[in-house]
């Protein structure tokens, strides 16, 4: 496959790729990350609007009981797991950080309800770092373009940092969750508008 007329042709559809969560700091994007897994980014954004014009830094996130947080975050799902983790993630800002967020993926990682995909987001999104954060999205176009054969999220990862520019990762990233959300999408995939077809994995085997 030619790397090259991938980057081409993602640089065409996306010329300028934005992460669809809304935020205004560093502490507003590691709270959206959170609550976007498993949830669409339209939902986590229609919550944190309301959610942030109170609760935006960790020292006013902390006074919230569990159940209150939990109320306010119910419709991303998985509500009591993330509200406990978004508690226990500020609680470690204030007594680690000086209630500020790190700005290292190793660090990022110590905190509750923090793996290695959101650190990738944070730390590319919040501090212009170089990092391929693959979520589902990431994954499925990864394999669908036969340029993983995976569903390891680590070692697709890493094998997508091994073949691409280290200085192209974050706005592939990007471009990938992207292209999957709008065009190579979990189901009914719209692959009359993808410049792909030639080299997709997922196409062939369908026409076959």
């Amino acid at each position: 496959m030619e790397i090259q007329e991938i980057v081409y042709n993602l640089n065409t559809l996306f010329p300028n790729p934005k992460c669809e969560l809304n935020f205004n700091s560093k502490y507003e994007l590691l709270v959206a990350v959170i609550l976007s897994a498993q949830c669409t980014d339209k939902r986590v954004n229609i919550v944190t609007n309301e959610l942030f014009k109170e609760f935006n830094t960790p020292y006013k996130m902390v006074k919230l009981s569990i159940e209150e947080l939990e109320n306010k975050i119910h419709s991303c799902g998985f509500y009591r797991n993330k509200a406990k983790n978004i508690l226990s993630m500020s609680q470690d800002l204030i007594d680690r950080y000086g209630g500020e967020v790190p700005s290292n993926k190793e660090d990022l990682q110590t905190l509750a309800g923090v793996g290695r995909k959101t650190a990738n987001v944070v730390y590319s999104e919040g501090f212009n770092g170089n990092a391929i954060a693959v979520d589902t999205h990431v994954l499925r176009v990864s394999n669908r373009l036969g340029l993983v054969k995976t569903e390891n999220p680590l070692i697709c990862e890493n094998e997508l940092m091994r073949i691409f520019d280290e200085r192209d990762w974050s706005r592939l990233h990007l471009q990938f969750v992207l292209f999957g959300r709008y065009v190579c999408k979990s189901q009914n995939p719209q692959c009359d508008r993808c410049p792909f077809k030639n080299m997709c994995v997922y196409y062939n085997k369908q026409a076959d």
